[in-house]
């Protein structure tokens, strides 16, 4: 292939399973992600949610660095607008320092969280979640250790400083954002799971080659993969990208039509919900990676972080083996034995 793989794990609890089993299957995952060729495995942040365990993905990360041998581990990502950018550069460079070459920090602008979580992570501080773009702006420089002479915290470094830096990346899903990495000077990841809309990620691809044109440039994608095309088609099934409107004009993409209400009633503020078709890549591993070539060829995309919203956990970790590196040339029935036999 001439473009590499990643994983992005959101750690989901399924239906009549617990937190602690979510997060044993999310390493059993990273485990083979490393054996199978994967380049990079990200963890996500959610707060107060039900559905997904992964509330603080620097914790869950050291510990898939400590049980992996060489696959990148990441954030994907960490929602910068609650937290100082001071102290996840000292994260993120303690990590590389026990872990050198192997980190990522994938960096998001959505809350991770509804209206009440976002007020809770935010209490007791001076921030109101609303200067992302020049808290990046200081996390960049903080991970690099040039501060300014004339910043207000000119002189402090993050320490441990590494002899790898973190490899950096921004999460986002429009030319805006795509414009703002590429004036850091860092990876764009173009979330084409939560904005499905073709033609925006064609201008944010546009937009950050021209800016940055010796910069990484991922797309994440909805896959799902089956031995069959029919059973991929199956159980991908009606799956939808639920939003929240805000009349203030802001809108977030939720995981269910009860969270949108839930968040609409939690901001306070009239609010209407969507529900759109998922641009889900569905079929065999062999339509799937075809489908993966055309968006690299046609979008020049470096990389892709696969994400799998299955509520069928057989299935999901299947989808995920199919499509490995390892995979392609290869008998399936092979790394069926290596799991069995685990």
């Amino acid at each position: 292939m001439s473009y590499q793989l990643g994983i992005l794990d959101q750690s989901p609890v399924f239906p009549e399973a617990s937190a602690e089993h979510a997060l044993q299957q999310t390493v059993r995952l990273a485990r083979h992600a490393d054996e199978w060729g994967y380049s990079r495995f990200w963890v996500s942040e959610h707060h107060d949610s039900p559905d997904v365990a992964g509330s603080s993905p620097e914790v869950l990360i050291s510990h898939l660095l400590a049980l992996t041998e060489s696959i990148r581990v990441g954030s994907g990502g960490v929602m910068l607008q609650h937290y100082s950018p001071y102290k996840v550069a000292e994260n993120f460079h303690l990590m590389s320092a026990l872990a050198p070459g192997r980190v990522d920090l994938g960096v998001g602008k959505a809350p991770g969280g509804l209206p009440l979580s976002t007020k809770a992570l935010q209490h007791g501080t001076v921030n109101d979640g609303t200067d992302f773009e020049s808290r990046l702006s200081d996390l960049m420089q903080l991970i690099r250790n040039d501060l300014p002479g004339n910043h207000p915290l000119a002189g402090v470094r993050a320490t441990p400083v590494p002899s790898e830096m973190p490899d950096v990346h921004l999460l986002c899903a429009s030319p805006d954002s795509a414009k703002l990495a590429a004036r850091l000077g860092i990876g764009f990841v173009f979330a084409l799971f939560i904005n499905n809309n073709r033609g925006v990620l064609e201008k944010a691809a546009a937009a950050y080659r021209e800016l940055h044109p010796g910069g990484t440039f991922i797309a994440a994608v909805h896959v799902l993969a089956a031995p069959t095309q029919e059973e991929a088609e199956e159980l991908a099934g009606d799956y939808k990208i639920i939003k929240v409107h805000l009349k203030n004009g802001r809108s977030f993409t939720v995981t269910s039509a009860e969270s949108a209400h839930s968040f609409g009633r939690q901001a306070g503020v009239p609010y209407e919900v969507e529900e759109l078709e998922a641009d889900i890549i569905a079929g065999t591993p062999e339509f799937v990676r075809e489908e993966l070539a055309r968006l690299h060829e046609s979008h020049h995309i470096d990389e892709f972080i696969l994400h799998t919203a299955l509520p069928r956990e057989k299935e999901r970790f299947r989808s995920f083996r199919l499509l490995s590196p390892a995979s392609v040339g290869t008998a399936a029935t092979s790394t069926e034995k290596s799991e069995t036999s685990r």
